[in-house]
């Protein structure tokens, strides 16, 4: 990975001294939480919440109502790769960002393309107050990453011409919205993850403007272990062994609701869902 993108991580993509308040913040809330002093947001019985966990896991994660009784998704850093216009270059608000796939770049950029095992992201945005049964239909989810050498487009030596693996969409009737990219590349010093925010409206998204939420997705580690044992993704391989989900900047303090229900195969592909409660 080129030493400045390893720098601008460590500086601001760690969320150690940087998001120190929003962490804190989401400790205090579990604790008070445990405490009984207030409570999560949710209305399902025990035996609705058994039925849906269920119906929804699969073989890797689990299931937010089961495991975190439909809080909120965990407010985590954008990073300093963002493209939203906070730090620098706003791809939201460029002809062509609203799209599904999301593996070439578009517009005036130099048309590259993302190689690597291909990933479909499915995300479903529900709302909390409601606990989770009431899809966010006209909401918006803009998400990025890195490729598979560790490297975000627009920013990173190389890529900075490129703006793939970056998108946006309105959820549909069911609250989801269904991107395809590729498996993302683990770099120095982070867990594989992909970035997301969700708006209130389309029209907010491409304003960059009104952000909701911020979060991040993260991978089971044995899928990780077996895309990384594919040709081009050597270098995570390496980084990846330093790493784990308790010991991240980011995922240690729980992954819980974060963690991605995985099914596929390298030759067919992933498939990454995630319930995101707002």
């Amino acid at each position: 990975m080129h030493r400045d993108h390893a720098e601008a991580v460590h500086e601001h993509d760690r969320g150690l001294s940087y998001d120190l308040p929003v962490l804190a913040r989401r400790r205090m809330i579990r604790l008070m939480a445990g405490a009984g002093l207030i409570p999560l947001v949710g209305c399902t019985s025990d035996e609705e919440t058994s039925a849906s966990s269920t119906a929804t896991s699969s073989a890797h994660g689990a299931s937010p109502s089961a495991t975190a009784e439909c809080a909120t998704i965990p407010d985590e850093t954008a990073g300093p790769f963002p493209g939203d216009g906070s730090n620098g270059v706003n791809v939201l608000k460029e002809s062509g960002v609203v799209r599904s796939d999301i593996t070439k770049s578009f517009g005036d950029s130099a048309g590259g393309t993302a190689e690597g095992v291909p990933l479909t992201v499915t995300l479903t945005v529900v709302d909390a107050a409601s606990g989770c049964g009431t899809p966010k239909k006209g909401a918006a989810v803009y998400i990025w990453h890195c490729d598979r050498d560790g490297d975000y487009s627009l920013y990173s030596e190389g890529v900075t011409d490129e703006n793939y693996l970056r998108g946006v969409q309105e959820t549909d009737d069911k609250g989801q919205v269904t991107f395809t990219s590729i498996f993302p590349g683990c770099y120095t010093g982070r867990w594989p993850h992909i970035h997301f925010e969700v708006y209130g409206s389309l029209a907010d998204a491409t304003a960059a403007t009104s952000i909701t939420n911020t979060s991040q997705l993260a991978f089971p580690k044995d899928v990780c272990d077996t895309v990384y044992a594919t040709d081009g993704y050597d270098q995570s391989v390496t980084n990846l062994a330093e790493l784990s989900l308790e010991t991240d900047g980011i995922f240690s303090d729980g992954y819980e609701q974060q963690l991605a229900a995985m099914k596929g195969s390298v030759a067919d592909g992933y498939t990454a869902t995630l319930t995101v409660p707002v």
